[in-house]
């Protein structure tokens, strides 16, 4: 919002109000713009600095489909630091290998919510785990 003036219709992300159809069309706007192939945003909603919810979007800035990933309810958070990164690279992993969008930035999210669950700032799962998580079948394994 501050660099681009886009800004997400009424979502506040200091008080974790989302708006998705906000993010639709600041990802068309994005996609007239500057002609992006993937569009993504992470999305927080904030309730305490130990309990978020998490989840994601993504548009396919070709033909417009917009997903918003499933939604995980993170309490207590382990450790928030590293998360972006675990997300960021989650997604090009992804992104990589070819996932469909919709598999993409579920992923994308999965790994970053791993990672909320460990301490320190490196993601220290597998592939396999994300998957799992992503798939809804999660059972931790150490």
């Amino acid at each position: 919002e501050k660099v681009l003036g886009f800004k997400p219709g009424n979502t506040d992300v200091t008080s974790g109000e989302l708006e998705l159809a906000g993010y639709v069309d600041i990802f068309n706007q994005m996609a007239d713009k500057f002609g992006f192939k993937y569009i993504i945003s992470s999305l927080r909603e904030s309730h305490s600095a130990s309990n978020n919810d998490w989840s994601a979007c993504i548009m396919d800035g070709q033909t417009r489909e917009f997903y918003h990933s499933r939604k995980y309810h993170i309490a207590p958070i382990v450790d928030r630091v590293g998360g972006g990164d675990a997300f960021s690279s989650g997604l090009i992993y992804a992104l990589m290998n070819n996932y469909k969008p919709r598999d993409v930035v579920n992923f994308a999210v999965a790994s970053s919510v791993m990672k909320h669950s460990i301490h320190g700032d490196t993601n220290i799962t597998d592939v396999e785990s994300i998957q799992r998580l992503m798939n809804q079948s999660f059972d931790v394994q150490r």
